[in-house]
C-alpha cells in the first residue's frame, strides 16, 4: 500500500447521487470519483442547485446513494453502523438548533455522546477533550453562557467545538458561513484551516464563498453541470474549471487574480 493510500480518509468510486422515485432514479450527479486526504481542508463548491447538499448528505449516510461506493477509512460506508460512523465522522449542519437553552459547555459536551455510557456520565478523559475543544476554537471564556445569548458567529464556533469534541477523523460542515458577514466568513474558514493543521483532522465544507475557498483550501471539489472535479485550487484554475461555473453573460472568472468579476 502506498503512502498516499494510507492517508486517504474518504474515497468514492463511480458514485451516483440523487433521489429514488417509484418510476425512476432522479440523478443529480454521477461518476463521482474523489479522494480526501488526512489533515486537509477541502471545499465543496458549485452553483446554486447543483447538488452540493445532496453530495454531502450522501457522504454522511443521511441519504442513500443511487450506485457506486463510498469508503471511510477503507471500509464500505454501507457496512458501517451508525455507532461506528459517529466515531469516524462528525457533522455541522445549517439547520437551527433546538437546544439553545443549553450552556456552551453542555452543547460541546454532547460531542462525547458516542463514547459515554448509557446515562451519559463524562470521564476525566471526556472532560479533557471538551476543554481542549473549547480552547482550540478560542471560546473557553464563553463556556458558561447560554447558547441563546450568542451571536451567529459565536454559535458557529460552538458547533465546530462540539464536532471537535466528537474526536472523529473527518468533520463535515454544510455552509458554515451562512448568515455571517464577510469578516466572520473569513474568520470561520481561517479557523477551519488552522484546525486541520493543529489536529490532523480532515475538514470538508460546502460553501458559496468560492474565492475564499480558493485561497484557503488544500483541495476543492467543484460540481459543474457535467462533472465533479477534485483537485488543488491552482490546478483547477489552470484547467479553467471555475470559468465553467456560471453563465459568462454576467460573471467571468479572472485566472490571474483567482476571483470572479461582473461583466461590463
Amino acid at each position: 500500500m502506498t503512502k498516499k493510500n494510507i492517508n486517504i480518509i474518504l474515497k468514492t468510486e463511480n458514485l451516483s447521487i440523487g433521489y429514488k422515485t417509484k418510476r425512476e432514479d432522479l440523478v443529480v450527479a454521477s461518476n463521482i470519483n474523489i479522494e480526501l486526504e488526512k489533515g486537509k481542508l477541502i471545499g465543496l463548491v458549485g452553483a446554486n442547485g447543483i447538488g452540493k447538499s445532496t453530495l454531502l448528505r450522501t457522504l454522511i449516510k443521511v441519504q442513500p446513494s443511487l450506485s457506486g461506493l463510498i469508503h471511510i477509512n477503507n471500509k464500505d460506508l454501507n457496512q458501517t453502523s451508525v455507532q461506528e460512523l459517529a466515531k469516524q465522522l462528525s457533522i455541522v449542519l445549517t439547520e437551527q438548533m433546538t437546544s439553545k437553552n443549553l450552556s456552551v459547555y453542555e452543547l460541546v459536551a454532547l460531542g462525547r455522546h458516542p463514547y459515554t455510557n448509557w446515562i451519559g456520565n463524562l470521564s476525566q478523559n471526556d472532560i479533557e477533550i471538551i476543554n481542549r475543544s473549547l480552547e482550540l476554537v478560542n471560546i473557553s471564556s464563553l463556556k458558561d453562557k447560554k447558547c441563546f445569548e450568542l451571536s451567529d458567529g459565536q454559535l458557529q464556533k460552538v458547533m465546530i467545538a462540539r464536532a471537535l469534541a466528537q474526536d472523529t477523523d473527518i468533520i463535515v460542515l454544510d455552509e458554515p458561513t451562512t448568515h455571517l458577514d464577510m469578516y466572520h466568513k473569513a474568520y470561520i474558514l481561517k479557523l477551519l484551516q488552522r484546525l486541520t493543521k493543529e489536529t490532523g483532522k480532515t475538514i470538508l465544507f460546502s460553501s458559496h464563498e468560492i474565492e475564499l475557498a480558493i485561497q484557503l483550501c488544500d483541495t476543492m471539489i467543484v460540481m459543474t453541470d457535467n462533472d465533479v472535479i477534485c483537485d488543488q485550487p491552482c490546478n483547477l484554475i489552470s484547467e479553467g474549471i471555475f470559468e465553467t461555473l456560471f453563465p459568462k453573460d454576467l460573471i467571468t472568472f479572472d485566472n490571474s487574480t483567482g476571483s470572479f468579476r461582473v461583466s461590463k
